[in-house]
């Protein structure tokens, strides 16, 4: 993967120089029209080479992408925030009440824990198999 990107960086430079070689004249860049600029009393131009103009407006296409996609996505980074903010809150939760009620609620692993009555074992056996059901005596 890393030979891919390392090709794919290569051909784009190669492609960004033959571009600049092609079209190095000098053209004039104004950012009003000729008969706004009057208007205002100046007008805002430069000299530059073509290249230099086309990897600008690249640029700026690519930067104002990105700023439009940010802003479309802000409410579902709304949404992921509240959904993690809910599910930490769900956490702790659950993690409290595995602290609190950590004791068995199992029925037949209470009677196992339960201390044996003091006595005679073989009563406590008899006792033991009684309180079996009839399939497991």
């Amino acid at each position: 993967m890393r030979y891919l990107r390392m090709i794919f960086v290569a051909v784009l430079a190669i492609a960004l120089v033959t571009v600049s070689l092609a079209n190095r004249q000098v053209v004039q860049v104004s950012l009003l029209p000729g008969q706004f600029a009057s208007y205002v009393g100046h007008s805002w131009s430069a000299g530059m080479p073509l290249f230099l103009v086309i990897i600008l407006a690249l640029l700026a296409g690519m930067i104002l992408g990105v700023i439009w996609e940010w802003l479309r996505e802000a409410h579902l980074r709304q949404e992921s925030a509240r959904r993690a903010s809910a599910l930490n809150r769900l956490e702790h939760e659950v993690g409290g009440l595995r602290i609190t009620h950590a004791a068995p609620r199992d029925e037949v692993l209470a009677i196992l824990d339960a201390p044996r009555p003091a006595g005679n074992a073989a009563l406590a056996k008899g006792a033991a198999t009684q309180a079996l059901p009839p399939a497991l005596r």
